[in-house]
């Protein structure tokens, strides 16, 4: 199996520059293309250090055997989803609450990734993990097609360049309008299940907000992630006594489910590394 790019250069570099910097691509894989002659300009293989101008055509071909890990058949499920958004290589879906992202049992078939597995079932293809969000947490979630774009994509999201925001409702009059959450979190000692600021082993944390509005002593926010530590968003508002509505375990008393909802990619395509603004619809149960 082998997977073709065919691309128009934008500006001026070296064949390493437009790989590495402009593309993204690993080294690893700028090694197998280099001593294989996988990547041609003007259809003719150039060393690295060669110039490309705008205008030039560029082919890449990456090969099956350029990825060591082989991934283990995902189980297809029949409940497939509908995605949000598609190409060759990705689709987002929008994840439902309490479903997981992928399974953490033998034999388990009822996460999304499942899910997403069902739906490419008929074109012979299967989903590769790239980002992960909570079990209770809903919404827009992206699923590579092929191994190629999966380091790509992984990179874009772990320097936040493709950008992730949240919608959330949490208890209380959140004050001010905007700010930022900076406290470390680690791990609970008295709950492996938890998170906690300050917590044991614990790592840097950022949160931005901006209040939407506020209704019933409850303040609906939006939320971009600087960092990506689990349970982020739910740590971090309990922490400034603000806990997500219907969170189970940082808000128990409340009777709604969580509300926690990845509502906007800004998705950066591989390749093309052109942007499109991606919106994942509420849940029917998201208070409004």
């Amino acid at each position: 199996m082998s997977w073709q790019y065919h691309l128009i250069a934008l500006t001026n570099s070296t064949v390493r520059e437009l790989l590495s910097q402009s593309l993204l691509i690993p080294k690893h894989l700028i090694y197998k293309l280099r001593k294989e002659q996988r990547v041609q300009i003007n259809h003719r293989y150039l060393p690295m250090n060669f110039q490309v101008n705008p205008g030039d055509s560029v082919d890449l071909t990456f090969n099956q055997s350029d990825f060591q890990a082989v991934q283990t058949p995902i189980i297809a499920a029949p409940d497939y989803v509908t995605p949000i958004y598609e190409t060759d290589d990705l689709i987002v879906v929008n994840k439902r609450r309490g479903d997981k992202t992928h399974p953490n049992q033998p034999g388990e078939s009822g996460a999304t990734i499942n899910q997403v597995a069902g739906y490419l079932a008929p074109k012979n293809q299967q989903p590769y993990i790239i980002h992960r969000l909570d079990q209770q947490t809903s919404g827009a979630i992206i699923f590579g097609k092929n191994p190629v774009v999966v380091p790509i994509l992984t990179r874009l999201i772990s320097e936040k360049q493709i950008q992730r925001n949240y919608l959330a409702w949490v208890d209380g009059i959140v004050k001010p309008a905007n700010g930022t959450i900076d406290l470390p979190i680690g791990l609970d000692p008295n709950d492996q299940r938890k998170r906690l600021v300050n917590g044991i082993n614990a790592v840097p944390a950022v949160t931005h907000y901006q209040v939407i509005r506020t209704i019933n002593h409850r303040t609906l926010v939006q939320i971009t992630l600087a960092t990506g530590r689990t349970h982020q968003i739910r740590v971090h508002f309990a922490a400034i006594h603000h806990p997500l509505v219907g969170d189970p375990l940082y808000n128990q008393d409340s009777e709604f489910p969580l509300q926690l909802h990845s509502f906007q990619l800004d998705l950066i395509q591989p390749f093309e590394m052109n942007h499109h603004l991606i919106k994942a619809p509420l849940p029917d149960d998201f208070i409004m």
